[in-house]
């Protein structure tokens, strides 16, 4: 087959090029460039994350893998539909005193969207796209699907639950059978050159305050009973969870446990009052049919690090569900996804709306 690889100049794409190409298919590489040159030509977002300055650096190290497994490689303007979905969408949510996952939405909209079909449009013909995500496609109920990649601590199912069954039925996923020490391994038996290069650790690399770009606007930090505890300089320099930096004296430390946006108020309490036993999940993308797993005893993430918790999920209504958890969850965050598990399987999930 003809195969398109999205390069982005790192360990795992590298090598997701190369197996592909070792098993006799036809392999294209391509790097979608995201970052918009002129629009943030003075931020200091660098360090080895998606999103920055960093991408020409990234884009040669890409054309390097690219000349070494001697494939040809294009690189992909995709910098105006990623500022619209993924920037845009990252400011309103932070603005709104929610923890947004860029991630999750580039997976869906651009770098499994706009990517591969403006690549069509810019004249690579493939048939196949494929990236270096640790994730397998699997099938379960006759249904495809996604599945946990064998190293476990690399899994990035949580990232890409919102996938449709189209760009499932598309992509190919080179990586999910192994671990990453063994990427590494075979990094350097392909001579690749990035065998020891770190991984990308965050959407962006700066401060966030240069992405959001809103003026100061200082309100209160309150207790649950809404005693005042301090000032803060806008709702977006925190997140729920975060005990760092809330610059309050207190006997025990202190959590942010919500954000009110109405009253641009940042609520804090102790550890305890973190813990919550169920969510309420919208915006819904399943990739096989939930009905059937209604009730049953499953497991979900409500972040991309932790390890899926034990849980049962109900439908409120056709758009809504609610996940309520075998043991307590902490710092559950509103604008975050809430990610269902049927032991490897990964069925889908919606965006945290509600916590209780």
């Amino acid at each position: 087959m003809k195969i398109l690889v999205g390069l982005s100049g790192g360990v795992d794409s590298a090598v997701a090029a190369a197996i592909l190409k070792q098993q006799g298919h036809e392999v294209i590489g391509a790097t979608m460039s995201i970052w918009g040159k002129d629009e943030y030509h003075n931020f200091e977002g660098h360090h080895n994350a998606c999103f920055g300055p960093d991408e020409i650096i990234n884009i040669e190290e890409a054309k390097k893998i690219a000349k070494k497994l001697d494939i040809p490689y294009y690189t992909v303007d995709c910098r105006s539909n990623y500022e619209k979905t993924v920037v845009e969408n990252f400011r309103k949510e932070y603005l709104s005193g929610r923890t947004p996952n860029p991630c999750v939405w580039c997976n869906q909209n651009i770098k499994f969207g706009v990517f591969p079909s403006a690549a069509k449009k810019q004249g690579i013909i493939f048939d196949k796209f494929a990236t270096g995500h640790y994730a397998q496609i699997s099938e379960i109920n006759g249904e495809t699907c996604l599945k946990r990649g064998v190293d476990t601590k690399k899994d990035q199912t949580y990232f890409l639950y919102r996938l449709s069954k189209e760009q499932i039925s598309n992509l190919i996923l080179p990586l999910g059978g192994y671990l990453k020490e063994e990427i590494r391994k075979m990094a350097k038996e392909f001579d690749l050159g990035i065998a020891n290069k770190p991984d990308s650790q965050d959407f962006y690399g700066g401060d966030y305050n240069e992405l959001i770009g809103a003026p100061i606007k200082e309100g209160n930090i309150v207790d649950l009973d809404g005693k005042i505890l301090g000032k803060h300089n806008g709702i977006w320099n925190f997140t729920v969870g975060q005990r760092r930096g809330i610059k309050i004296s207190s006997t025990e430390p202190l959590y942010v446990i919500s954000l009110n946006e109405k009253d641009n108020e940042v609520v804090v309490g102790t550890r305890d009052k973190t813990f919550n036993r169920s969510l309420i999940a919208r915006n819904l993308n399943f990739q096989v049919n939930p009905k059937s797993f209604t009730g049953k005893s499953l497991t979900a993430k409500i972040r991309s690090a932790q390890l899926p918790k034990e849980a049962t999920f109900r439908f409120i209504d056709e758009n809504s569900i609610e996940i309520i958890f075998k043991e307590p969850q902490t710092s559950i965050a509103i604008g975050q996804s809430a990610v269902l598990y049927d032991g490897d399987f990964m069925l889908g999930g919606g965006i945290i709306e509600e916590v209780k």
